[in-house]
C-alpha cells in the first residue's frame, strides 16, 4: 500500500486561494478551474474539491446552514485558515504568488483581475501599487463569488454591472481591507449609495434608506426607497461581519 503524500504549504495556498473565489456550489470535481489546478498542483479533480469541502467544514457560516456530507478539515488546513482570518494581506500575497508560480507552468493566465474601486495610490511606489492591486483583484473575487455574482439588495447577475463593496472603507481599516467579510455584493448604483451613506445594513441585515432621499422622485423610490427594511440576500460564506456593518452605521450612514 502507498503511503498517503501530505499537502504542501503551496499545494494548500492555491487550494485556499480558490475556497476564497468559487462560488460554494462550484466547489466539485466536474468544476473546469478545479480540473486545471488539480493537474498543475499534481493531485486529482477529486482530492482537490475533498480538500475545498474540507475547508468548507471550518466557515462557520456554511457550518450555520447545516449543510451536510463536509469532511472534517487536518491540522494543516486549520492552522492556515487561521493564518488566512489573523492576516489576510500576508494570505492573500502568498496564494497569489503560488497561484503564479504554478500558472507559468500552464496557460500563463493571470489571476488578476480588474478593479472595482478607484483607490489613490498616488505617492505609492511600484511594488505597493502592485501588491494593492493584488489585494483588490482578491477581494472582488472573493466577495462576488461568496453572494453567486448577485446584488445582495436587488439580485441583479450581471457582473459587469457588479462591485465588490467594502463595508468599512479601504482607507479606514488596514487589517481588513482584504477581509471577504468586510464586503458586499452590490449593483453599480446600489454602492454609489452606500459609499456615500444614503442606504446601510441593519444587524438584522435588512436595508435602511436614509431621510435625505427624495420621497417624490420617482427613480429614487423604485430603486432605493422600495427595499427599505427588506432583507439582504446572504452570502454562501464570507457572511457581513456585524462589527464592519456597525462601523458603516456609526461613521458612513446620514440617518
Amino acid at each position: 500500500m502507498s503511503r498517503r503524500v501530505g499537502w504542501t504549504r503551496s499545494q494548500l495556498l492555491v487550494a485556499f486561494n480558490l475556497y476564497c473565489q468559487l462560488p460554494f456550489g462550484r466547489l466539485h470535481s466536474r468544476n473546469p478551474e478545479i480540473i486545471k489546478y488539480a493537474e498543475l498542483i499534481g493531485r486529482t479533480s477529486s482530492a482537490l474539491a475533498l480538500k475545498l469541502t474540507n475547508i468548507a467544514s471550518l466557515d462557520p457560516v456554511i457550518i450555520s446552514t447545516g449543510r451536510k456530507g463536509l469532511k472534517g478539515a487536518s491540522k494543516a488546513d486549520k492552522e492556515m485558515w487561521n493564518e488566512m482570518q489573523n492576516d489576510w494581506d500576508k494570505f492573500v500575497l502568498e496564494s497569489f504568488q503560488a497561484m503564479e508560480a504554478i500558472n507559468k507552468l500552464g496557460d500563463n493566465t493571470s489571476v488578476i483581475d480588474p478593479i472595482d474601486e478607484e483607490i489613490d495610490y498616488s505617492g505609492k511606489n511600484k511594488t505597493i501599487k502592485s501588491t494593492a492591486r493584488i489585494g483588490q483583484s482578491f477581494f472582488r473575487k472573493s466577495v462576488l463569488s461568496a453572494y453567486d455574482y448577485k446584488c445582495c439588495i436587488t439580485g441583479l447577475s450581471e457582473p459587469q454591472l457588479l462591485i465588490a463593496s467594502h463595508i468599512v472603507p479601504w482607507g479606514h481599516d488596514e487589517r481588513n481591507r482584504l477581509n471577504p467579510s468586510n464586503g458586499l455584493s452590490l449593483s453599480m448604483l446600489h454602492d454609489k449609495a452606500f459609499d456615500i451613506g444614503i442606504i446601510t445594513i441593519n444587524e438584522n441585515m435588512t436595508v435602511r434608506v436614509s431621510q435625505k432621499v427624495l420621497k417624490n422622485d420617482t427613480f429614487l423610490k423604485t430603486a432605493l426607497l422600495n427595499y427599505d427594511g427588506q432583507k439582504i440576500y446572504l452570502p454562501d460564506k464570507f457572511e457581513p461581519h456585524i462589527d464592519f456593518l456597525a462601523y458603516h452605521r456609526e461613521n458612513i450612514f446620514e440617518a
